[in-house]
């Protein structure tokens, strides 16, 4: 019976002194840090487990009774292992997209015509092209001396430049000049092989 109040009394104790130690918030901390304790004097073997913890006989204070081969169940930690097997992901987070300016390609093109050989000279066209259409004509070269020189200004006025004959009829069938037949014709030749170079 007295060991009987013994051990009440001394659970009633450390049940105080548990509930006043775990409400500091200090003595909360160092109990968190502290390893977990292992039993310094086992029950001996001729006391009733089910009797609850008998007194220490040095200190006064009840023994907490632990079975011989309990596991001890330390703090659980957290883990950032990841289970074997199991597929790593990686989250990435989605980049812009790239976006790149090309500066737009000309459809501007130069096209020269073949070289044309008349009984007054060498003649040559070349077409300025922007798309489907000629914006410009260039006499290349045009026979010269004496009165070449003449019949040669007349055609080139008539057929070159950006609003002559060949920009305004968009082909090679161009009015003769008069006085420049062998020129005009030679201009027409090569116009059209640079024509259909170009289309």
């Amino acid at each position: 019976m007295r060991r009987a109040l013994l051990a009440i009394t001394g659970l009633a104790a450390s049940t105080t002194a548990l509930v006043v130690f775990k409400g500091s918030p200090a003595a909360t901390q160092v109990a968190q840090n502290l390893p977990t304790a292992q039993p310094v004097n086992p029950t001996p073997q001729e006391v009733d487990p089910a009797a609850g913890p008998a007194a220490d006989p040095v200190a006064g204070a009840p023994t907490p009774s632990v079975a011989p081969n309990a596991p001890s169940s330390p703090k659980p930690s957290k883990t950032t292992a990841r289970p074997p097997g199991s597929p790593r992901t990686t989250t990435k987070a989605p980049s812009a997209p790239r976006t790149t300016t090309k500066a737009p390609q000309s459809t501007t093109r130069r096209v020269t015509g073949p070289g044309v050989d008349n009984e007054y000279g060498f003649v040559q066209v070349q077409i300025v092209v922007s798309g489907k259409r000629i914006v410009e004509a260039v006499s290349l070269s045009l026979p010269s001396g004496g009165e070449s020189d003449i019949h040669s200004d007349d055609v080139s006025s008539r057929y070159d430049g950006s609003g002559g004959e060949v920009v305004q009829k968009q082909s090679a069938n161009v009015n003769t000049v008069s006085g420049a037949t062998e020129t005009s014709n030679s201009y027409k030749q090569s116009l059209r092989g640079a024509i259909e170079q170009a289309f």
